[in-house]
Parts: C-alpha cells; structure tokens; sequence
C-alpha cells in the first residue's frame, strides 16, 4: 500500500520547520509527500525546500489555490498514493502518527477513512484557556459519529476521487468533505492514538477572525442550523427575558443567570482542570479568568459571521455547488 502524505501552506515561514521536522521524524517511512504553496510571499518555499534531501518531498507553488481547499484537492491529483495522509501547517505530528493512521487500512475489514485526533499545544497561559475552551477531549468524542479535523485524516483515493474537498468553500471545508463522504457510504474509523499537535490561537483578535470565518462558513454551506438558533436565542431572547423577569417579577430570577454561565462553562473548566498544577498561582487564576471571555468572545464572532454567510448562501443560490447535500444521493 502506498501512502502519500500532502499539506497546503500560505505564509507559514515561522512555523513550517516544526511540522516539517516531525513529518521526518515519522517512524512509518513515507512513499512521497507533497505540498501546495498558495503564493506566499515569506519564506516557506525556501525552508520547505531545505527538507527535499530528507524526504521524497515535491514543492509546488500555484498561486491559484487560492484556498485550502484548492491546494489539498491540487495536492491530492500531484500523488500517487492508494491511501492520502492529510494535516496542516500549524501542528507537529507524533513521531507514530502516520503508522497508526495508516494501521486500520492494512488490517481485516479496512476502512475508507481513518480520523485521527489533536491535542492543545500551548505555549501561553491564554493559549492554553483557549485550547481548554475550544478543543475537545477524547472523552467528548462518539466515534461513531466523529468527523474528521483534516489537521489528522487519512482516506483512500477511490473515496476522494468520488468526492473531493469543495473549493467554493474557504472554511469549514473538511466538514463537508466528511459528510459527504459519510453520506456516500463510505466507512470511517477513529484512531485518536493519531494525534496531531496544534498550537491554538494567541489573542482574542485573531480567535474572533478564526470563528467569524469559520460560522460565515457554517451559514455558506448551511451547517448547524439548530446550533446557531440556540445561540441567537440565548443571547437574544432568553438572557433579556430574564432580566426583565428579575426587574418585573422577582430579583431572585436573576441568580438563574449565573447559575445558567456556570453550567455553561462546566466543559471548558472540565478540560482546562488538567493544566492547572504546571501552572503558578497567577497563571492559574488568569486562565480561569480568560475562558469565560474566551466563550464569549466565540460566540459574539460566530454570531456576526453566520448571517453573512447565509446572505452569501441567498445570493449565490442559482450555483450548484450550494446545494452540495444533491449530491450526496
């Protein structure tokens, strides 16, 4: 069975040396990985060239893919691979996370598509509020109804051949890779001993770029209706009504706000509880601090982008690509 490991990159000259370094310290020797340069104008090429003599690397640089999209489903076409290792720039690999990605295709009753998993890879106390706050667990996860993070996913080419990643979409892209592919039938398995390692965001800033883009994305492609309605009512209904109710009716009504962001927040403080002891007293209490406003800020973002992306949606309505669920039958 031959493995193709591909990636596309945009500007990542900081960073493109750790995942790089971790892709050749791969205990399961590659057959080729290649990369998709978008057009950056730093130095990623250079430094992914300094790897070519330490893996059977191919570098392209194509300026028209213009989105990840784009450049995974260029990348893809460029490989010979019966089975394609996907991940991103921005994460280290596992030293065995291609064997045991790779693993479920070679034994009895093989899947069509093996997730792995990532963890949190802080280098702040924000950073790691944020990954508590945003990140799952193992323990979060139904493997029966996972969807992969291309940041650490594996599939047969036949399955993207038939269904590859849509490049009218700039975010939430894997999303609908994978329910497509889980709507054609195709048959996925969960390995989170696959793990890719991923650096969260480092400021509110770009945590609330990252959200508005990927709920603009949601509305686009119209996922998670019934998530996004919740939200809107919290906020806009639910919230206000209580603190009318609180004025008008009892002061005591107001404690079901607390109470209510308490339970709220019960999941990321579950995740965050871990961390605590390698952190000092202060830090503590700052991570503590920045995951309420970590929440929020999330929410506020994905609030902002999902109209737009659903006024997209309407305006673009006559293109088929935005009924994407009409062929999935």
């Amino acid at each position: 069975m031959r493995v193709s490991l591909i990636a596309t990159v945009l500007n990542e000259g900081p960073a493109i040396g750790r995942l790089m370094d971790s892709v050749v310290a791969q205990t399961r020797p590659l057959d080729e990985v290649v990369i998709v340069d978008g057009g950056s104008t730093d130095d990623t090429v250079a430094v992914l060239r300094t790897y070519e003599d330490r893996l059977p690397l191919r570098v392209i640089v194509d300026e028209g893919a213009d989105n990840i999209s784009k450049g995974r489903n260029r990348a893809i076409a460029a490989t010979t691979g019966d089975v394609i290792a996907v991940t991103d720039a921005g994460v280290r690999l596992a030293p065995d996370w291609l064997a045991e990605l790779v693993a479920p295709f070679e034994g009895a009753g093989p899947p069509d598509v093996v997730g792995g998993f990532f963890r949190p890879d802080p280098q702040t106390t924000f950073e790691v509020a944020m990954g508590a706050t945003v990140l799952p667990v193992e323990a979060d996860i139904d493997p029966a109804t996972f969807l992969p993070s291309s940041r650490s996913v594996a599939f047969r080419r036949t399955a993207w051949l038939r269904w590859p990643y849509p490049e009218w979409l700039d975010y939430c892209e894997d999303l609908i890779f994978d329910l497509g592919l889980r709507a054609l039938g195709y048959r996925f398995a969960f390995v989170p001993q696959a793990l890719a390692w991923f650096r969260p965001r480092s400021s509110l800033r770009a945590f609330w770029k990252q959200y508005w883009h990927y709920a603009r994305g949601d509305g686009k492609a119209d996922l998670w209706r019934k998530r996004h309605a919740i939200r809107y009512l919290t906020y806009l209904v639910a919230a206000p009504l209580l603190l009318l109710a609180g004025w008008l009716v009892h002061p005591l009504l107001w404690l079901l706000l607390p109470a209510g962001f308490a339970v709220y927040l019960w999941t990321p403080y579950r995740r965050l509880w871990p961390y605590l002891g390698a952190l000092s007293p202060l830090d503590r209490l700052k991570a503590l601090a920045w995951v309420p406003l970590i929440r929020v800020t999330g929410d506020l973002a994905k609030m902002g982008g999902y109209p737009v992306g659903w006024w997209w949606r309407l305006r673009h309505w006559g293109r088929p690509e935005v009924h994407w669920r009409d062929g999935m039958g």
